[in-house]
C-alpha cells in the first residue's frame, strides 16, 4: 500500500531543506517569508511573469535560487479571502499533494497576508493531503516504476502555524476521520474473493482494539430471530451471512443511542435476475454502505466522540445457485411483513429491511440513517455528484444537509409519498421488492420506509457516491469513503456532548 505521509506542526519559519509552499490570495501581496526563502528576489520575478495573482488553484512552481534555503518553491493561489471554505482548504491539501507526492521533506506556511488561518483549517489542509496521498496497490507486484515513485516515499509534511499545538489538536480529530475514510476505502477497492461476509465481518471486529463493542449475529441466530428477508438473499451463496453489530459507548448511559446501517452484499451478481457481464466487477462494491458505517465507527472510537452509537452491517452475497432464491418467492420478514421477490436483483432492501427491524427493536435509537448502493435509478437522477437522501423526518434531514455542505460530501433530498408508497403494495404478500420502471430509487426508499415504524430516520442512496465516482482533489480511489466524513460532521455538530 501506498505509504503515506506524516504531518507535523511547527512554528512559522523559513524552512531549511526540501519543498515549501507559500499561500497567497487573490490580489494579494507577495506570500508570507518569501524574501527568506529567496533573497535573490526571483521567485518575486516568477509570480510577475506568469501573472500570478492568487487565483483558487493556481500555482506557480520553481527550482528555488542560489541562497535559498529550500530547494524547491511552490506559491499557491486561494481566491478570495472571505469566500474560502473548510472544504476549500483540504481541495489544496489535495492539490500539493498531487505536485509534491515524491518529495521527502514538504514545508507548508499556513500564513497569508490578509487572512487568518484557523487551526481547523490547518487540520482540514492535512486530511485533504492525506487523502489524496491513499492508493489501493496492495496486489501490484511491481512497484518500483516510474509511475509509482511519488506512493513509496516516505514523506514528512510541517506545516507551519502561529499555533502548532492548538492545529495539532485539530489534527488529532481530522486524521481519525482520514483514517475512517481509508478503511471504508479499502473495504470497498477489495476484491470479494477475498472479502466475504465472514471476512467482512472480522475486519469489522477488530474494531474492538479501539473500545468499539462488537457482536456477530450468524445465519444459525438470525434464522431465530425470523430475518428471512436478509437470509433469502444470501442462501444462493455458499458462504455464510453476518449482521455485524457495533456499539461505541462515549455518552452518557442515559442517552439513547443514534444508529447507523450499513447494506453490505459483498458481491452483487442479481442472483436469478442475474446482471448483465458488463461492468458486473463492479458489484465488489456493493459494500460501500457497510464500508461506510465500519469506517464511521472506527472515527468516533479513534477520536473519542461523546455520543452513544449503533453501528450495524448485513452482510451477504448474492448469487445465481441451486438454492438460490427466484423471482415470485415470498420471504417472511423479522417484523413479521411478508414480502414477494419479484426481482432477485433488488436484494439490499431485503438485508436493509432486517436490520433496520433489529435495530428499531433492539436499541430504541433516538434516529436511524442507513446508507446503500440501492439503485442504479438515483444515479440516472441525480448523477455521480449527490447521494439521493430520503427522510421521514424534516429536522434530520436539515441536519443530514448541513454536514453535507460542511464536508463538501452532498445530498439531494428526493419525495416519498403514499402515491408511490402503493406502487409496491403486492396481490399475493403484504408488500414486493419492486415497484415498477418509473421512480425506482423513491419505491426502493418507501421499501425501507415500512421496516422503520417511527423512528426518525434517512436514507441515503450512495450508488453513485461510494463506488467509481468522479476523481477529485482529495480522492483519486476507485472506492471514495463517502459518507464517512458526512455522518462524523452530523454526530460532532448534534449529537455529541
Amino acid at each position: 500500500m501506498t505509504v503515506l505521509p506524516t504531518i507535523s506542526f511547527a512554528k512559522v519559519a523559513a524552512p531549511k531543506k526540501g519543498t515549501a509552499v507559500l499561500l497567497a490570495v487573490k490580489d494579494g501581496k507577495t506570500p508570507a517569508l518569501a524574501s527568506e526563502i529567496d533573497p535573490s528576489g526571483v521567485l518575486d520575478k516568477a509570480l510577475k511573469v506568469s501573472k500570478f495573482g492568487g487565483k483558487a488553484k493556481s500555482v506557480v512552481d520553481v527550482v528555488a535560487p542560489a541562497g535559498s534555503p529550500a530547494d524547491r518553491i511552490l506559491v499557491a493561489g486561494l481566491g478570495v479571502a472571505e469566500k474560502i471554505k473548510m472544504t476549500d482548504w483540504a481541495a489544496l491539501g489535495g492539490q500539493i499533494r498531487a505536485k509534491t507526492g515524491s518529495e521527502k521533506n514538504l514545508s507548508v506556511l499556513l500564513e497569508c497576508e490578509g487572512l487568518e488561518i484557523s487551526p481547523e483549517a490547518a487540520a482540514a489542509f492535512a486530511q485533504g493531503l492525506v487523502l489524496r496521498a491513499y492508493d489501493f496497490d496492495k496486489y501490484k507486484t511491481k512497484k518500483d516504476d516510474e509511475d509509482n515513485a511519488d506512493k513509496n516515499v516516505a514523506q514528512k509534511v510541517t506545516l507551519m502555524v502561529d499555533n502548532p499545538s492548538a492545529a495539532k489538536k485539530a489534527w488529532d480529530t481530522a486524521e481519525a476521520v482520514a483514517r475512517g475514510v481509508m478503511l471504508a476505502r479499502d473495504l470497498v477497492n477489495e476484491p470479494a474473493n477475498i472479502l466475504g461476509p465472514v471476512e467482512f465481518a472480522s475486519r469489522a471486529e477488530a474494531l474492538s482494539a479501539l473500545g468499539v463493542e462488537i457482536d456477530i449475529l450468524t445465519e444459525k441466530e438470525m434464522k431465530k430471530l425470523g430475518m428471512g428477508a436478509l437470509l433469502g438473499v444470501a442462501q444462493g451463496s455458499v458462504r455464510p451471512p453476518r449482521l455485524v453489530v457495533m456499539k461505541w459507548n462515549g455518552g452518557k448511559a442515559k442517552d439513547k443511542p443514534v444508529a447507523f446501517i450499513g447494506k453490505g452484499v459483498v458481491f452483487d451478481t442479481g442472483g436469478i435476475s442475474i446482471k448483465p457481464a458488463g461492468g458486473m466487477e463492479d458489484m465488489k462494491g456493493d459494500m460501500g454502505g457497510a464500508a461506510a458505517v465500519t469506517g464511521l465507527m472506527h472515527t468516533l472510537a479513534a477520536r473519542k466522540a461523546k455520543a452513544n452509537v449503533i453501528g450495524i452491517i448485513g452482510l451477504v452475497e448474492n448469487m445465481p445457485d441451486g438454492n438460490a432464491q427466484r423471482p415470485g418467492d415470498i420471504v417472511t420478514s423479522m417484523s413479521g411483513q411478508t414480502i414477494e421477490v419479484i426481482n432477485t436483483d433488488a436484494e439490499g432492501r431485503l438485508v436493509l429491511g432486517d436490520a433496520l427491524w433489529y435495530c428499531k427493536e433492539t436499541f430504541k435509537p433516538k434516529f436511524m440513517i442507513n446508507l446503500a448502493t440501492l439503485t442504479g435509478a438515483i444515479m440516472i437522477a441525480l448523477g455521480q455528484h449527490h447521494a439521493g437522501l430520503f427522510s421521514n423526518d424534516d429536522e434530520l434531514a436539515g441536519n443530514l444537509a448541513s454536514a453535507a455542505e460542511a464536508t463538501g460530501e452532498p445530498v439531494w433530498r428526493m419525495p416519498m409519498g403514499p402515491e408511490y408508497d402503493k406502487l409496491i403494495d403486492s396481490k399475493f404478500a403484504d408488500m414486493k421488492n419492486v415497484g415498477g420502471r418509473f421512480g425506482g430509487a423513491i419505491t426502493a426508499a418507501q421499501f425501507l420506509k415500512r421496516f422503520v415504524g417511527d423512528v426518525p430516520w434517512v436514507h441515503l442512496d450512495v450508488a453513485g457516491t461510494a463506488m467509481s465516482s468522479p476523481s477529485t482533489d482529495i480522492n483519486q480511489s476507485w472506492g471514495s469513503g463517502y459518507g464517512v466524513r458526512l455522518l462524523d460532521r452530523l454526530v460532532a455538530d448534534h449529537y455529541e456532548g
